[in-house]
């Protein structure tokens, strides 16, 4: 009988962590197109920022909705089922030509993508052990981060040789490959057929004989299980229809450490999140001056420094737990200070400044992935997806209200347009940020306090 660790776990965890790169490539696919997309539609700064806008409040209001759904219908229906809605919208960015029906196409390419990151995560705990989960959660976000990769250079270069309608039926085509193999591998748990084998009635003997890598290998010896991921007992839902979502959120809410996590998401990523995702080819070019190709190198350099991050970041969280939240908040420091430096450097900031900026701005992403191993320790595993919908709203929605006030304040400026962009502009635009991030760190080290002292109080400790 092989006695080996089982291989399943690392395919599901693969093809899972595939679909969530192809999620990114949807969700960042006018991250280099912001100008083209401008001239496209023939459109000025707000109407721009309104399509990331609202395809965020769309991820964002999605994700505690998406979250019960998961935990009703598993991760694996909702990874598909987001997959194809992303599909229907990039087919519909191709071929529209109108803005509204344009911003629709962006909206489902929004809910599609509320499905697939918080539904990943909430496949990971049934396939690996506690001890690997930071670091398998930290390599999802590096994978995902190369979906960012591929959006911001490559895919421009497709739309500019091949067009904008082929363009974006290529990603299309690209996505709906990933949900045909979604639905032959995926699983929700070990022992759960694929989505294939649910339909035809007929699981397979690999489904039937899966194994986590939670679970002991078979060889007579006993070992301990893991501890639990949940820091308080499971509570039984009400059955009154239409209370389950109110006594959810309430349950978690009266947690400080949920809100902790939340906070702790809200803080460090929506910086990166909104300049790689809309304005930072606008500022780079019409800001500082630089040409379209050193643009679009400095853009790649974040998802480099991204990725990097979170290869360093996952066993660092893992080892040192009681100190996870504060390296957030050091990394969103840092974050801040760079970018205090840009915006009141006098005159052009210097190469080596915008540089510095594009490596330490990315941190944030990594950084935030904290905020779910925050949350696994004080969420009821029964709440779990439900939770990690609650923590994931927080970066988007501080993303997307920047967003939309950089773009509002171009405008007020006169600086809306490509022809009109100047660095004085950009500088009171994105000085936005800087309110976020004092409230951000406030809310944290409040609510720290209160979950150190909750944890005291019911003999709790980190895990």
């Amino acid at each position: 009988m092989r006695t080996g660790r089982p291989l399943l776990p690392w395919v599901v965890w693969g093809v899972a962590a595939f679909a969530y790169a192809i999620a990114i490539i949807n969700r960042s696919s006018l991250a280099a197109l912001g100008p083209a997309a401008q001239d496209h539609f023939g459109i000025d700064a707000t109407a721009l920022s309104m399509f990331a806008m609202i395809q965020l409040a769309v991820y964002a209001g999605l994700q505690i909705p998406v979250g019960v759904l998961l935990d009703r219908f598993g991760p694996t229906n909702m990874l598909v089922g987001g997959g194809l809605l992303m599909v229907v919208g990039q087919v519909g960015m191709a071929t529209v030509s109108d803005v509204t029906l344009a911003i629709l196409a962006r909206v489902l390419v929004g809910a599609g993508d509320a499905c697939t990151f918080i539904s990943v995560m909430r496949m990971l705990p049934e396939w690996f052990a506690l001890r690997q989960l930071p670091t398998v959660s930290q390599l999802t976000g590096l994978i995902g981060q190369a979906g960012q990769l591929v959006s911001v250079t490559p895919l421009a270069l497709l739309v500019g040789v091949a067009g904008w309608t082929n363009g974006f039926l290529g990603v299309a085509a690209v996505g709906l490959l990933v949900v045909l193999l979604g639905s032959v591998v995926l699983r929700d748990r070990p022992g759960d057929g694929t989505l294939f084998e649910r339909i035809t009635g007929r699981p397979g003997r690999l489904s039937r004989n899966a194994r986590s890598l939670a679970t002991p290998p078979p060889t007579g010896v006993v070992e301990m299980a893991p501890p639990a991921t949940a820091m308080i007992p499971v509570v039984k839902e009400p059955r009154a229809r239409g209370l389950g979502f109110w006594f959810r959120a309430r349950r978690l809410l009266r947690l400080p450490g949920v809100r902790l996590a939340y906070w702790v998401h809200f803080t460090s990523p929506f910086a990166g999140t909104a300049f790689i995702l809309l304005w930072g080819t606008p500022f780079l070019v019409g800001g500082a001056g630089l040409p379209q190709s050193a643009a679009g190198a400095l853009l790649s350099l974040t998802v480099v420094s991204s990725m990097v991050a979170g290869l360093v970041l996952g066993p660092i969280s893992s080892r040192y737990a009681e100190r996870r939240v504060w390296i957030n908040v050091s990394i969103t420091a840092a974050i801040a200070t760079v970018w205090i430096a840009v915006l009141v450097w006098p005159g052009t900031p210097p190469t080596w400044l915008l540089v510095v900026l594009l490596v330490v701005m990315p941190l944030g992403g990594p950084a935030s992935m904290i905020s779910f191993e925050v949350a696994r320790s004080h969420t009821p595993r029964s709440f779990a997806g439900f939770g990690t919908g609650l923590v994931n709203t927080g970066g988007f929605t501080a993303a997307l209200l920047v967003i939309l006030l950089v773009g509002l304040l171009l405008d007020l400026q006169g600086a809306g347009s490509p022809e009109q962009y100047s660095l004085g502009a950009f500088r009171v635009a994105f000085a936005v940020q800087i309110p976020f991030w004092l409230l951000g760190i406030t809310m944290i080290a409040v609510e720290y306090v209160r979950t150190k002292r909750w944890m005291e109080e019911h003999g709790r400790r980190l895990r």
